[in-house]
């Protein structure tokens, strides 16, 4: 079952900090903590199941960090997410086989009508379209600074 949760919004921020703000050049994840204030112990276990889920791609070395393992405009929020609900672990009240034939037959195939409809939504927002919101919003890229256009 999806609900918001810390985690999910430090994944969300994060994944569209990265694709906002990383250009050419892997990001680092002290940029994205300075840059959002993500606190570094959540960052890092978060990161390192979207590396897994081949959300991100992770870059060693000394000039290393994070990038984006597919275009952004093939990455939702519901991929992000499904990673996400997957770290969550918590027992999903859907499958608890205790409740009265009222609560299988009518108040969980609704609440679960409204989960497949979220995630459908989600499925249809990308991280291009949440780039795309931030510069409606005017939140400068960092790697549009950084660019250099001399000759």
């Amino acid at each position: 079952m999806l609900r918001l949760s810390k985690k999910l919004l430090f994944a969300l921020e994060a994944v569209v900090d990265i694709a906002h703000n990383g250009g050419a050049e892997p990001v680092q994840s002290k940029e994205i903590t300075r840059r959002q204030g993500i606190p570094q112990r959540y960052l890092e276990q978060v990161m390192q199941q979207l590396v897994h889920a081949e959300i991100l791609e992770g870059v060693r070395g000394p000039r290393g960090g994070y990038r984006l393992a597919r275009e952004r405009r093939k990455i939702t929020i519901g991929d992000i997410a499904r990673v996400v609900r997957a770290m969550e672990k918590a027992d999903d009240p859907m499958a608890d086989p205790a409740g009265s034939d009222l609560g299988h037959m009518v108040v969980r195939p609704v609440w679960q009508e409204v989960q497949d409809e979220l995630m459908a939504r989600l499925d249809g927002i990308t991280v291009a379209d949440l780039c795309q919101r931030a510069v409606e919003q005017g939140i400068r890229s960092e790697a549009m600074t950084r660019m250099d256009f001399s000759i």
